[in-house]
């Protein structure tokens, strides 16, 4: 009797061979074909919303139930301006340049034999990926839009939502007059179901994890087919001894609070020991409106301390303020210490903010919440060391009036997006005028950053000739 594991591999396998079989097709499908496939995934997707939005609040509901977060929630919900982002995003994908077909580099030999390397499509690419719907619409449309087929294997709080999303888009595909196999999900959620897709050697031409670092190390560690990794997220904005305060202030909220729940939100505050006390307190402030808990190294809670002026913070519980110096210590959510006081003379009284000591893992930690670390540097070289040690390769950000402490950051912190006087936020696919992206790689092989069209891509030479022989 075949057993449940040997059955998942075989319905697993089955699929692959399918997306085998459409990417033959797409392979020499135009551009103009693949573009209008394109319209009408979006055109499907929006007939479908009401099936799809039902769909996805059964989702959200659900993780709710099960105790989830709030930001792996937000990263879950659907509503119908999400859903015009996401069609959005397709119509971009389908007015951008087709780059399968492009010459890359040309040259003619001595004896007139021609030599193109031209851009061509990878094939199979697995895309493996946590509770995000969106990627599900992103993936399909871009690697479309490459001539390659994609198998979809999203995370179980958006099964039913994926389920609903797909079948809007193979419908769209099939109207244009291509194969609907050219998309595919995986539409059981067992953990076996990612060790038969990256073992799929053959089948599979790239794996493409997207998640937490528990399922991107998963897949790095255990795949048989190359795999483009999508790292945490745990970027640093560092605030110089000559940056504009006002302009960094507005970044750090930016970066933040505007989406915590996504990858290249802010995770770590680095300032220079030189900014005032003043300011970090007045930082501190607007943060704790918007609900931040600060998790604090020794001289950010000194500095946290004392105030009263507008706006600033007035007084904290004292005892709780000196056993928070303690460092590091394992018992610390014990010991925290709250903004009791208030902002003398402000309307902000109703305000609160946890403001805890930094333990060792928060420098290293991807909160995808509101939650922030704050750490006082010596210099430019202590920032860079500290990103050097605790960062993951993503986005980094100096605020700095001074080119050359901006050209040295820019320069030595290795990341895949470095940024003067902008907020880590930008980096995305959507942002830098891909369309869509269908990840972010930390790694520099063969794929940096946010990944667009021209990263799904491989190449080939043609050579023409007339006879010649070696």
């Amino acid at each position: 009797m075949i057993t449940e594991a040997e059955l998942l591999k075989v319905l697993v396998l089955k699929q692959a061979e399918s997306a085998q079989n459409a990417a033959k097709q797409l392979r020499v499908a135009t551009t103009d074909q693949k573009n209008e496939a394109l319209r009408a995934m979006g055109q499907s997707l929006w007939e479908r919303r009401e099936a799809i939005l039902a769909a996805n609040a059964l989702d959200v509901a659900e993780a709710r139930e099960t105790g989830q977060s709030e930001g792996r929630i937000d990263r879950l919900a659907l509503d119908e301006k999400r859903m015009q982002g996401i069609i959005e995003g397709l119509q971009q994908v389908a007015a951008l340049p087709d780059p399968v077909g492009e010459v890359i580099e040309t040259f003619v030999r001595a004896d007139g034999l021609r030599v193109e390397k031209v851009r061509v499509p990878l094939g199979v690419i697995a895309m493996i990926y946590e509770s995000r719907p969106n990627v599900t619409v992103d993936a399909a449309g871009l690697t479309l839009k490459t001539g390659n087929a994609v198998i979809l294997r999203g995370g179980r709080e958006a099964l039913r939502t994926n389920v609903e999303l797909v079948a809007a888009m193979r419908e769209g595909v099939e109207r244009a007059g291509l194969t609907a196999d050219a998309i595919q999900l995986i539409n059981r959620t067992e953990r076996e179901t990612v060790d038969v897709l990256i073992r799929a050697r053959g089948l599979v031409d790239l794996v493409i994890p997207r998640g937490g670092a528990e399922l991107i190390n998963r897949v790095v560690e255990n795949s048989r087919v190359p795999v483009i990794e999508t790292g945490v997220g745990n970027c640093h904005v560092y605030v110089d001894a000559e940056a504009d305060l006002a302009m960094a202030k507005a970044v750090i909220l930016n970066a933040k609070t505007q989406r915590p729940s996504v990858c290249n939100a802010m995770e770590t505050l680095l300032v220079h020991e030189a900014v005032g006390a003043e300011w970090l307190r007045e930082l501190a402030a607007e943060l704790a409106e918007r609900g931040v808990e600060i998790r604090g190294c020794e001289r950010t809670l000194k500095r946290l301390r004392l105030g009263g002026e507008k706006g600033t913070l007035k007084r904290f519980e004292t005892d709780a303020y000196e056993q928070a110096l303690e460092v590091g210590d394992e018992s610390r959510s014990e010991r925290t210490f709250e903004r009791v006081g208030e902002f003398a003379g402000s309307d902000r009284d109703s305000a609160r903010s946890r403001i805890v000591p930094a333990a060792e893992a928060d420098w290293s930690t991807e909160f995808l919440d509101l939650i922030l670390a704050v750490k006082v540097v010596d210099s430019l070289d202590d920032a860079v060391e500290h990103i050097g040690r605790y960062g993951t390769q993503h986005s980094e950000a100096i605020i700095t009036g001074n080119e050359s402490a901006a050209q040295a950051f820019l320069t030595r912190v290795d990341a895949a997006a470095v940024y003067h006087n902008a907020s880590t936020r930008f980096t995305d696919g959507f942002e830098f005028g891909f369309g869509a992206e269908i990840g972010i790689s930390t790694q520099k092989l063969h794929a940096r950053g946010p990944m667009g069209l021209r990263e799904l891509t491989s190449s080939k030479y043609i050579l023409r000739g007339t006879g010649q022989i070696r």
